[in-house]
């Protein structure tokens, strides 16, 4: 068990929307850039070689944004127990307070790469991703 992956994200011009915050479509970037991101840091070598990952829904809050110029951070655990070929995360992006804006639950599906079928997400597999849960 490991503690959260990090990342930080700045918004760029080309990020913000007619409201003048990041638009929801780059939230949705940069979930998929913080699971990537964590897999390609975190994963075993050999899962890396024998497995993809494919999104098949994303549920997302919106309690707050950021403008242009203005930096989140992006952490990112795996919670719970997989089922069957898929296995949830969660990516939550604190503001410079520390409040969390956003928060996303994503449901992804594991693949054999060279088959490209779904396969059943082992406890080893997702071992590396998940933290300890306080009681």
């Amino acid at each position: 068990m490991s503690e959260p992956y990090r990342r930080t994200f700045t918004a760029s011009p080309e990020q913000i929307d007619e409201m003048g915050h990041v638009n929801n479509a780059v939230w949705v970037q940069w979930v998929q850039d913080m699971a990537t991101a964590h897999w390609d840091a975190v994963a075993r070598p050999e899962d890396a070689r024998d497995y993809v990952w494919l999104v098949v829904r994303h549920e997302i809050d919106y309690r707050g944004n950021i403008s242009e110029g203005e930096s989140v951070t992006g952490e990112t655990w795996i919670p719970g127990e997989p089922k069957g070929a898929t296995s949830a995360r969660r990516v939550d992006f604190r503001n410079r307070e520390g409040k969390v804006i956003v928060s996303a639950l994503t449901t992804w599906a594991m693949l054999d790469r060279e088959t490209q079928r779904l396969v059943r997400v082992r406890p080893a597999v997702i071992a590396p991703f998940r933290i300890e849960q306080e009681n």
